[in-house]
C-alpha cells in the first residue's frame, strides 16, 4: 500500500474537509479497520483507524464534523508492505535528517527543534520521531527514522522556540 501525503488535501483517498462516515469509509477502503458508525448520528471529535497486517495506525480528526487533521503512525512491522510518500520521498523509511534535508533543497521551509517534533509550515505537516513503540534507533539512542505526520488545514502559529 502506497499512502501519498497531499498538503492541505489529506492522505491517499482520505480528504480533509469528509465528514466522519466519508473520512473512515475511504480508510476502510484502503484496508484501515475502525469501529466507527456513521449510523449513530455522532459526530466524533476523532476516530481511530488500524490497518491490522502492518500496525500503522491513523487518527482522523474533526471539527464541526469535517476532518480537519489527519494523524498517521508509522507501521510497527518493519517489513510492511506500507508507503508513505510525501514529494516522493519515503517519509518513514528514509532518515530524518536525509529526509529534511531533500525536502529543503526542494525548497519546503523546514523549522527543526531539539524536541524531534519538526514543522513544514507552508505543507501544514509536523513530522515526528518521539515514539513510544521500539523502532530502529541510532548508536546514541535517537530514533533513525520519523515515525508520525500531522497533515492538517489548520495554520500554524508563529512558533515560540
Amino acid at each position: 500500500m502506497i499512502l501519498a501525503l497531499l498538503p492541505e488535501v489529506g492522505v491517499g483517498t482520505i480528504r480533509l474537509g469528509m465528514s466522519a462516515g466519508e473520512a473512515v469509509g475511504a480508510a476502510r477502503e484502503l484496508g484501515f479497520a475502525s469501529s466507527y458508525s456513521p449510523d449513530l448520528g455522532e459526530v466524533p471529535g476523532q476516530v481511530l483507524c488500524e490497518h491490522g497486517g502492518s500496525g500503522t495506525s491513523l487518527t482522523l480528526g474533526f471539527t464541526k464534523g469535517a476532518l480537519t487533521d489527519i494523524h498517521l503512525y508509522r507501521f510497527r512491522v518493519e517489513d510492511a508492505d506500507v508507503t508513505v510518500v510525501l514529494d516522493g520521498l519515503d517519509v518513514f523509511r528514509t532518515t530524518s535528517e536525509e529526509l529534511l534535508e531533500r525536502l529543503a533543497e526542494r525548497g519546503h521551509a523546514v523549522e527543526q527543534n531539539d524536541s524531534g517534533v519538526d514543522t513544514l509550515p507552508e505543507l501544514k505537516m509536523i513530522l515526528s520521531n518521539e515514539s513510544s513503540f521500539e523502532y530502529p534507533m541510532d548508536e546514541e539512542g535517537d530514533p533513525i527514522h520519523f515515525d508520525y505526520v500531522l497533515v492538517t488545514s489548520v495554520d500554524f502559529g508563529p512558533r515560540g522556540d
